[in-house]
């Protein structure tokens, strides 16, 4: 196979195929960096875990907003929810847009839980979605309330903590990731890996009641989707020898 050579990678030993892959496993699955490192070295790659991160520095964001701006309309219905997280001995709020397809519109790590956060969490997806949802369902916290009267004010408002399972729900790879990860380490951290992983998590999301023919064929588009995103050319892992398609160390 001959390795793929993007412009943004030209300074990179490997090639985007490699670099891709690695951000795929470190968003995609709750994965540490060693364990990525562990699973590249398993596909002959020798890569330090330090690399990884780099990496997923230097282009997940990137490959976010591409995602974004390829991800199909959202659903007329929206959920929010506010979640609790620690970091570095502080309570932070980690506030989440979802809508009734599981997509995630967008997450926000704010230090409070008032209607100044709340509103400041809705001003996001309406600018990117240009348009205003059918209904906002939420819990009952009357930030949420505050907010969707001064910037929605004729958007119904449903309140009712078991109607929000959608979003809850959604927390709950952030709190398997916050467990590998050993808690986040500052909340722009937080923001700027989230930002990220909910948006390589929305590409690849199952669709609610498909059976196995049309979510091999969903998870199909997705792959081409992300080697298109990352310009990488799509690997036949299995007939790779370890160690014989790419450089066998970095530093």
């Amino acid at each position: 196979m001959k390795p793929t050579r993007h412009a943004r990678d030209a300074r990179h030993r490997f090639p985007a195929e490699v670099i891709s892959h690695a951000i795929w496993l470190y968003f995609r699955f709750p994965l540490s960096l060693r364990m990525g490192e562990e699973m590249l070295a398993a596909r002959g790659i020798k890569v330090s875990h330090e690399t990884v991160r780099q990496w997923a520095l230097k282009f997940g964001q990137s490959f976010a907003t591409q995602i974004r701006r390829r991800l199909p309309a959202t659903a007329d219905k929206w959920h929010l929810d506010e979640v609790a997280i620690g970091i570095a001995g502080k309570k932070q709020w980690l506030w989440r847009a979802v809508d009734q397809n599981g997509v995630v519109l967008d997450v926000l790590v704010q230090s409070r839980r008032d209607a100044k956060a709340a509103k400041r969490l809705l001003r996001k997806p309406l600018k990117r979605q240009c348009r205003s949802p059918r209904v906002m369902i939420t819990d009952k916290l009357p930030s949420c309330g505050a907010a969707k009267r001064e910037i929605m004010p004729a958007v119904e408002h449903r309140q009712h903590k078991r109607l929000n399972n959608r979003a809850e729900n959604s927390h709950q790879s952030t709190r398997r990731r916050e467990r590998i990860m050993k808690r986040f380490k500052s909340a722009r951290q937080a923001q700027r890996f989230l930002s990220v992983h909910d948006q390589v998590a929305n590409l690849f999301l199952r669709p609610a009641n498909t059976n196995a023919a049309d979510h091999r064929q969903s998870r199909a588009r997705a792959f081409q989707a992300w080697t298109e995103i990352t310009g990488a050319a799509t690997v036949a892992w299995s007939s790779l020898e370890p160690g014989s398609a790419y450089p066998s160390s970095i530093t």
